[in-house]
């Protein structure tokens, strides 16, 4: 995270679920924004440093994996994780959320623990990237160890 408390984008079209998800949330410390439509999800980001978007598949209207698509052409949102929930039993949902762009897959009603496990991890994800980046242009004392070749 670059500074403060990290800026996650939830969008739900169910106001309790939103409840739900930024209720985990805020009380460890994560700034929320709550959209419940694919333009408010819109207006946030275009207004918003985002690091992280917790997105339900299935909106009122809208399709939640074809909306956060839309949300990646917003700039300075491109490289924003994103962790798609659902109640829906759908066939090969998370081989497509990940297809979409999805980090993880989560079922709802999400459990607490595992919802704040997940969003630790999803908002390392740009940070491993730009690590592996420094690597391939030749600063390999900033690579993580994890990272390294190891020497034979």
């Amino acid at each position: 995270m670059p500074h403060g408390p990290a800026s996650v984008l939830l969008i739900d079209y169910d106001q309790f679920s939103l409840a739900n998800i930024a209720g985990i949330l805020e009380p460890a410390g994560y700034k929320c924004h709550c959209a419940r439509d694919p333009e408010s999800a819109l207006k946030t980001a275009r207004h918003t440093s985002l690091d992280l978007i917790v997105c339900d598949v299935r909106l009122d209207s809208a399709n939640g994996m074809e909306l956060c698509q839309e949300l990646r052409k917003v700039p300075g949102a491109s490289e924003v994780p994103v962790i798609y929930v659902s109640t829906a039993q759908l066939p090969d949902i998370v081989r497509r959320s990940h297809e979409a762009g999805g980090a993880y897959y989560l079922r709802k009603p999400v459990d607490p623990d595992v919802m704040l496990e997940i969003v630790g991890k999803a908002l390392w994800f740009p940070h491993l990237v730009q690590s592996q980046l420094r690597y391939e242009q030749g600063n390999e004392q900033l690579r993580p160890a994890a990272f390294r070749k190891r020497e034979r």
